[in-house]
Parts: C-alpha cells; sequence; structure tokens
C-alpha cells in the first residue's frame, strides 16, 4: 500500500512518509476492524527490539461488545466523550519482574512495541489513539492483571471517522500536531549542548 504524506506535516530530513502520517485521531467509525487485520498489528509489534530478547510486553484486546463494555469501565470521562464508537481497544501491559529480578527497560521495550502497532495501523489504513487517561486500579481489577505487570496505556484502534462526529469542544481539535525542531531534542555529549 502506497503512503500519502500528510499536507499538514513537513520533515526537515528525509524520512518514510508512514511517520508523518501516524497520528492521534479521536473520531473513530463504529466499522469493525477484521480479526486478521488486527491481528497483523500485533505481529508488527512482535518483532519489536528487547533487552534480552525479553519481550516484555502483552496486550489485553477488547474487539467484541462485551469486551469493549468491561473496558469502558476504566476509560476516564474525558474520553468517553470519544471513545464510544470505537470498535477495538488494546490495553498494554509490561513485565516488570521476571526470574532475573526487576527488568527496567520493560516499559521502554513495551513503548517500542506500541510504536511497531502504531506504524503497522497506518500501513493498514488505521488509527491508533494511545491514552493513559484511565483509571489504572480499576483496569487491574477489571481485567485481572498480576502486580508483577505494569500497566503502560491504553489503544484505540479502528478506521477513521469524521471531526462532525466529535462532540463540539474536540472537533477542533481533530488535527496532526506539529513537532519541535529536531535538533531541540538532541543534545551533543552532554545535556544541554546543542548540536552545531
Amino acid at each position: 500500500m502506497s503512503v500519502q504524506t500528510n499536507a499538514s506535516r513537513q520533515s526537515a530530513y528525509d524520512i518514510n512518509p508512514v511517520f508523518l502520517n501516524r497520528w492521534s485521531p479521536r473520531s473513530f467509525s463504529t466499522q469493525e476492524v477484521p480479526e486478521d487485520i488486527l491481528l497483523s498489528l500485533f505481529e508488527a509489534s512482535r518483532w519489536a527490539p528487547s533487552a534480552f530478547n525479553r519481550q516484555p510486553w502483552r496486550f489485553i484486546l477488547a474487539h467484541t461488545q462485551e469486551a469493549r463494555e468491561k473496558f469502558h469501565s476504566f476509560i476516564g470521562e474525558f474520553n468517553m466523550l470519544w471513545c464510544k464508537p470505537v470498535p477495538a481497544f488494546a490495553l498494554i501491559i509490561s513485565e516488570k519482574v521476571t526470574e532475573h529480578g526487576e527488568n527496567r527497560s520493560a516499559s521502554f521495550d513495551a513503548g517500542a512495541a506500541w510504536g511497531f502497532l502504531a506504524l503497522e495501523a497506518v500501513h493498514k489504513g488505521l488509527i491508533t489513539h494511545p491514552m493513559t487517561g484511565i483509571d489504572f486500579a480499576k483496569a487491574r481489577e477489571v481485567l485481572n492483571i498480576p502486580e508483577t505487570y505494569e500497566i503502560d496505556a491504553l489503544v484505540a484502534i479502528g478506521y477513521q471517522g469524521t471531526p462532525e462526529a466529535l462532540p463540539e469542544q474536540l472537533r477542533e481539535r481533530e488535527q496532526p500536531s506539529q513537532r519541535r525542531a529536531t535538533k531541540e531534542s538532541v543534545f551533543e555529549g552532554s545535556f544541554g549542548r546543542s548540536l552545531k
């Protein structure tokens, strides 16, 4: 599938357009995502790098009506303003304690897996929206998540809807956000030392 570059975003250096096209819309269509397409996102995440190849990430998927309603019980009030039509959710968790002790890179590695998932979603014509506006304690209880796992984020997955489907206060925010300049995020040799 060829990817068209999002016209509202420009990169300073040459990169694949998929990075510019990934953003986090809130307007979702109610159209269900076929299971094989949905699972292809998790297949992509499977190939993310991780320390010692521990692959600490796990995903708890909700793509049936019953499962979605269970997830709705711990999604924050603001996010529920736009989450009701979302056809699939994935709660990202990471194994922070293993037989080798504390896994300090668990959430870092889970973040890499999330990044792979998000980029594959763009490739498949889907959108994703990660969020931490959830009740973490309730999610742990409702989904029986062991204490050895960190809850990292909840991701909404589906096809893009129209801005008009959103509550009025969210419509103006329904556009890709910009980023600070690359050189503002990269230091040379020590903290705060700008690249020349």
